[in-house]
């Protein structure tokens, strides 16, 4: 019991000081001694592997400085970092870009994976209530989220490191894998990984019997690694590496199972609702980072409103960034957009994605769950999940696929299923323009501030081969970030993305 304290004390302090947590070296958070004997061991480290990914991904806002601010199209009032990774200015000399310049989080997180991989079979010879079932979804699991920190990285760096030991856990002698190899092993690591997850937890499903450590399905809905989230994480693979076969047949996975998994398309109501889509967990977030407000998970700071909201939703006085008048104009241009729209005199008619549109700043309030899912502005502390995917993801992810492989009719059909949802007529062409432009405009409406729109601009460019600026930045290596100094002056062995040096 002492031994479980302990690590649920770490748990606590790593989810609320990640930051200070991060800027830990040290590759065993913990000691390894006496922490394989009990069932009750396994699942604490599970769940440390978990918590250290959240904390990679929220420290500083990465994930959304990384995926939106990056992209450019946000106005930045003050902040010069976020001014400088907007302008790709990602060698500036500040401390949020340095720490966002170095990967050493991501393995911290890999190691940890590692350790459980090859330590979790001794609790099976010493603790009979802990199954031969359980531990193959438990390194599923740890397996998944070991791929998960590759993909994040070669899709941030490129080339990086490829360490699945931890007796490797320096890796300041170990050069840098190309992201092509890199990529092929995440795809399998992916694929073993969905071979033992289950679609649901606690459903009894064949690869998962029983309740999952002896809790009901409710405990384990939208907080961990799935076979359908398996598949979203391929299908976003595939599609970086602009394999579209392989998008079309993950999220063909994704579309004929998702209802065993009670995910459910989500409501405009549910989605810019503070105690909506993104308040908790549920089953529809397909993967997810939760912050639950009743487990005290809630954040003054790692949480996307802490960038986008500001007076009238929260007491600040001026956002972080912002979407301008016009581009918003421009972005929700049609009408009976349950998200936003406007009449013919600039007045919105439904402010759901957006407040205060015609003040200084427009606010977008799309996510806003402050405290405990409620309006009050006056404590700015937030409790929304970190949602990777979600079904309408995938279905416009579906549609992109199809359109490049020729299929029209298909791509147009996944088009119209987010559409109908959120109020706006069918596609023409005549209305809405070319289809692939449609179906990349409305991923930027229906999944803004969800982390998706610098990738999704990247692929888009890979496409279209229109802009000459962006097609050069992709061939130079410059969609990439620069190496922290940091680690080039540890390891010998590593040398600059190019573009950067």
């Amino acid at each position: 019991m002492k031994k479980i304290l302990y690590y649920l004390m770490f748990l606590i302090l790593l989810c609320t000081s990640c930051n200070n947590m991060l800027d830990i070296d040290s590759t065993r958070v913990v000691s390894e001694e006496n922490m394989w004997e009990k069932i009750e061991d396994t699942r604490a480290k599970l769940m440390g592997v978990y918590a250290m990914t959240k904390s990679a991904l929220v420290d500083r806002n990465a994930f959304w400085l990384y995926g939106e601010v990056r992209s450019g199209e946000y106005a930045i009032p003050s902040r010069m970092d976020l001014r400088s990774i907007s302008a790709n200015e990602l060698n500036a000399n500040d401390p949020t870009l340095e720490a966002l310049r170095n990967w050493r989080r991501w393995y911290a997180v890999i190691n940890e994976a590692n350790i459980f991989l090859e330590r979790a079979h001794e609790v099976l010879e010493k603790d009979e209530r802990y199954t031969q079932n359980n531990l193959n979804v438990d390194m599923a699991q740890a397996r998944f989220l070991r791929a998960f920190a590759y993909f994040n990285m070669t899709r941030i760096w490129g080339d990086v490191p490829l360490i699945t030991s931890s007796s490797e856990g320096s890796f300041t002698s170990k050069k840098r894998e190309e992201k092509e190899k890199l990529m092929a092993w995440i795809e399998l690591e992916l694929q073993q990984a969905a071979d033992h997850l289950p679609v649901r937890y606690s459903v009894n499903e064949p690869e998962q019997l029983g309740n999952y450590y002896n809790e009901a399905t409710s405990r384990w809905d939208g907080t961990l690694a799935t076979k359908i989230a398996a598949y979203a994480i391929m299908a976003h693979l595939a599609a970086w590496q602009e394999n579209y076969p392989d998008v079309a047949s993950y999220t063909a996975y994704v579309m004929d199972n998702y209802t065993r998994a009670n995910i459910n398309y989500v409501a405009t109501s549910s989605l810019v609702s503070p105690s909506g889509f993104f308040f908790d967990k549920h089953s529809s977030q397909m993967f997810a980072f939760p912050s639950i407000w009743g487990h005290v998970e809630a954040n003054f700071t790692g949480q996307v409103e802490e960038l986008t909201l500001a007076a009238p939703v929260v007491n600040k006085s001026i956002p972080d960034m912002y979407y301008t008048k016009e581009t918003i104009s421009s972005v929700f241009n049609e009408p009976k957009d349950e998200r936003f729209s406007i009449d013919t005199l600039g007045n919105p008619v439904t402010e759901n994605y957006f407040r205060n549109f015609n003040g200084r700043y427009p606010i977008l309030s799309k996510i806003k769950c402050i405290q405990g899912g409620n309006t009050d502005p006056s404590f700015r502390i937030f409790s929304s999940a970190l949602v990777f995917s979600r079904l309408e993801d995938m279905v416009l992810l579906r549609a992109e696929a199809l359109a490049v492989l020729g299929d029209r009719n298909g791509a147009v059909e996944m088009l119209d299923r987010i559409r109908e949802n959120r109020g706006l007529a069918l596609y023409s062409e005549a209305n809405n323009g070319d289809l692939v432009d449609a179906i990349f405009k409305e991923r930027r409406r229906e999944l803004m501030a969800e982390g998706h729109r610098w990738y999704d601009l990247v692929r888009y460019h890979k496409i279209k081969n229109n802009d000459p600026d962006f097609v050069q930045l992709i061939r130079e290596g410059g969609i990439y970030w620069p190496i922290a100094e940091s680690l080039l002056r540890q390891n010998v062995l590593l040398e600059q993305n190019n573009y950067w040096q």
